[in-house]
């Protein structure tokens, strides 16, 4: 049986909401003072379930993570300088990669007009690590101090060649602007556990090269989704949110008096059209005049024991890092939000890989093992899935002029690594494998869907049964395609 709601379904929904705010006159701040001061006071008169709850029947079996952390390293880090060790390609070293092996696979415009394609081995040393033996980089040596709480995917592979239908396809299960992101389609299932922060919040890290490329807004977008759905995106510089703090000469008394009337006005103009997107306008004033309280105490990072702070690295006390962003990230899985996406850019590296891929490596590094580890401290990690990767991998051969000292790698889709760790996932396994050259899937490929219908199962949803009639048609994150990856899970 699939579960969803069309706009029909929406509109009935609405019509009982009107008797709610018709009852009272002050009824918006009502909700507001006892969501505030006390929840018991009016819960049932306050429309929470349907303004934070699941959709009926969901979670559709008992889920192994509450919430979900997605690391995402924009730009497709070089899986051959990190995970995927291959001991073999210092025999290949310069020499053209045979076409058996690359099997007229299309070229980007950076490597199409290329004569020839060496092969150039990683500069960088592996070595086994932990109890599981997993192979990482010495670029890696705190993700290596951890690698038994990880389960290593180097079977990855995707459609997209570029960088934009790549990572929008990893964020919304198409490659083509317009559909929800993974995390809408998260808050539409299985709903909020918070009432005082978004449910779905982003955070974006630049690399300390040219800026990366660019990250829009629509691919944490609610897409046909009702709006409420959508990403927050948390910003390093003035107020987290915009418009969080009140206009000078503007008391929080003003604020109450001002969101009380806009919500009769918005509330007139519900009853006279039933569009969903202004119930929408109602609930998102009010969830911002709740978090004039439980922001600022949210990236208030005072209480943090020094130890926690040394764990993250020295980066964390800059707001705006990786490190700063990844300890958010716990503080807001802490206090209820369900998915939380970090992006930190400038993973391309067409040229200087060398110079520019440890650099990366250290922005964060540290951060993510410690936030791993943070979680796992405070009993948290066995129900928040954490995912690091990025959009595709990087080719074995070398982009532009091979140097003793200088080479780039290209954009290569065919195969990439990404880790997992915790809520409902095998912590020490390695799955998949690459041939020789690094270049080709030889043993279980995970494809984009795959990934993705594994995410919603560790959280107790059925990929085939989280669907949205759109123009006729349920639509899904997964599209018509996408399987469980059963071996990895607990």
């Amino acid at each position: 049986m699939k579960l969803s709601i069309d706009p029909l379904d929406e509109h009935c929904s609405l019509l009982t909401r009107r008797h709610f705010f018709g009852r009272n006159a002050r009824g918006l701040g009502i909700a507001a003072l006892a969501g505030l001061l006390n929840k018991d006071l009016a819960a049932s008169e306050t429309p929470a379930k349907i303004s934070h709850g699941a959709l009926p029947g969901l979670p559709h079996f008992a889920p192994k993570a509450k919430r979900v952390i997605y690391l995402f390293q924009s730009g497709g880090p070089s899986q051959m300088e990190l995970f995927d060790y291959k001991p073999r390609l210092v025999e290949f070293q310069g020499k053209d990669l045979p076409e058996s092996i690359r099997m007229g696979q299309r070229l980007t415009g950076m490597s199409a007009s290329q004569s020839s394609f060496p092969v150039v081995p990683s500069k960088f040393a592996f070595d086994r690590h932990g109890s599981s033996g997993a192979w990482v980089s010495e670029l890696l040596p705190y993700t290596a101090k951890i690698s038994d709480q990880l389960t290593f995917i180097k079977s990855m592979h995707t459609d997209a060649i570029n960088h934009d239908p790549a990572v929008t396809f990893l964020q919304t299960g198409a490659q083509i602007a317009g559909r929800p992101s993974m995390g809408a389609w998260v808050s539409y299932g299985i709903g909020s556990e918070t009432e005082d922060l978004p449910n779905f919040v982003v955070m974006i890290s630049p690399g300390s090269g040219t800026g990366g490329q660019p990250l829009y807004d629509r691919l944490w977008g609610s897409g046909f989704l009702p709006s409420r759905y959508q990403g927050v995106k948390f910003r390093s510089v003035g107020d987290p949110v915009l418009f969080l703090s009140n206009p000078k000469g503007f008391t929080s008394d003003d604020r109450r008096r001002y969101l009380d009337t806009l919500g009769q006005l918005n509330q007139i103009e519900l009853d006279d059209v039933a569009d969903p997107e202004i119930s929408t306008r109602i609930a998102q004033y009010e969830m911002a005049y709740r978090m004039q309280t439980s922001v600022p105490e949210l990236t208030d990072l005072s209480k943090e024991p020094q130890s926690v702070l040394d764990l993250y690295g020295p980066d964390v006390k800059k707001p705006g890092t990786f490190a700063a962003n990844c300890l958010l990230a716990r503080r807001l899985a802490e206090r209820g939000t369900r998915f939380i996406q970090l992006y930190h850019r400038d993973w391309d590296h067409h040229g200087k890989l060398p110079q520019d891929l440890p650099k990366r490596c250290r922005e964060t590094d540290q951060a993510a093992a410690a936030l791993v580890t943070d979680l796992k401290q405070r009993g948290m990690l066995d129900d928040t899935l954490v995912i690091w990767g990025g959009e595709f991998g990087r080719t074995v051969y070398c982009q532009g002029r091979l140097t003793e000292t200088e080479y780039g790698r290209d954009h290569h889709p065919r195969c990439f690594t990404v880790w997992l760790a915790g809520g409902g996932v095998k912590p020490g396994v390695t799955m998949g494998e690459t041939d020789d050259y690094g270049y080709n899937v030889t043993k279980d490929p995970v494809d984009v869907h795959d990934l993705q219908a594994t995410i919603l199962h560790c959280l107790g949803i059925d990929h085939t049964r989280l669907t949205y009639k759109f123009q006729g048609r349920h639509f899904r994150l997964t599209d018509v395609a996408g399987n469980v990856v059963k071996p990895l899970l607990t």
